[in-house]
């Protein structure tokens, strides 16, 4: 599958291997974007973290972010599949919450699979009723993905799991509206009303990661892209993102990359 740039309405299908280039923090790093997207994988396995909470995912998997949620995935060997990024504003309802959809029957795999071409086709025809077109394909596709979602997980998870996974789903909600704030995981964790030492024990119980790594990952992922994609000097960079100084900054994104901004700038 090509790329399809994005339509004036804001729709951007992307082959999965694509999205992946340029190093593995462009998937695995935690990051949220500003309207929905949908992962379809139809190939390989690995593990994706939504909103602080770590599954596994694998062939024919569907999963529907609504904006704003913090994620991240790796990828294990070869992987396919594409990346359906949605318009921030919908002539159609989203689901409030995120969906994961394993589809388990070549029936339904193959009516999603035929969704996914739907829309293609109609980016790459670019006809005048083509914001018509792709409002009803995306619409349907959404409601197909709902009905097709299970209503409880395949293994219910223990008590303490689940609570673990209640307070991760809160910390990563306020993660997501504060990180640039500057703030360390006590602030966080004191307004959750929870002690550091808990909150930290709950990210690992849910993710496989501690709080303050959940943390520094969202972090530098924002300053990885803000390097990448802007122009803003890097002392600008620091300040976006609540660093007391351009020094510290540069300390720090050196400890989590391995590369000093400015480097990390040119080489990208």
């Amino acid at each position: 599958m090509t790329v399809v740039e994005p339509s004036p309405l804001g729709f951007r299908l992307v082959p999965l291997q694509r999205f992946a280039q340029g190093g593995r923090w462009r998937t695995e790093a935690m990051r949220s974007y500003s309207s929905p997207v949908l992962y379809w994988f139809t190939r390989g396995q690995g593990r994706i973290t939504i909103s602080g909470i770590t599954r596994g995912y694998g062939p024919n998997n569907a999963i529907l972010l609504p904006a704003g949620t913090m994620h991240g995935f790796d990828m294990m060997g070869q992987v396919s599949g594409v990346a359906l990024f949605f318009p921030r504003e919908q002539g159609f309802e989203m689901p409030a919450d995120p969906l994961h959809v394993r589809l388990r029957d070549a029936h339904s795999q193959s009516e999603m699979a035929q969704q996914i071409e739907n829309i293609q086709r109609e980016l790459e025809r670019g006809a005048e009723t083509m914001e018509r077109a792709l409002n009803h394909h995306t619409g349907l596709l959404t409601v197909w993905l709902e009905r097709h979602a299970p209503v409880h997980d395949d293994i219910s998870p223990p008590a303490d799991a689940r609570a673990a996974d209640r307070l991760v789903e809160a910390f990563t909600a306020l993660l997501e509206r504060d990180f640039r704030k500057g703030q360390g995981v006590a602030d966080y964790a004191a307004a959750l009303g929870v002690t550091a030492t808990h909150l930290s024990r709950s990210c690992k119980v849910a993710s496989g990661r501690t709080a303050s790594a959940l943390l520094q990952d969202r972090v530098h992922y924002e300053a990885r892209k803000l390097l990448r994609d802007t122009t803003l000097p890097i002392k600008d960079v620091a300040a976006n993102l609540g660093f007391r100084s351009a020094a510290y900054f540069t300390r720090a994104f050196q400890h989590q990359t391995g590369k000093t901004p400015s480097a990390f700038r040119k080489a990208d």
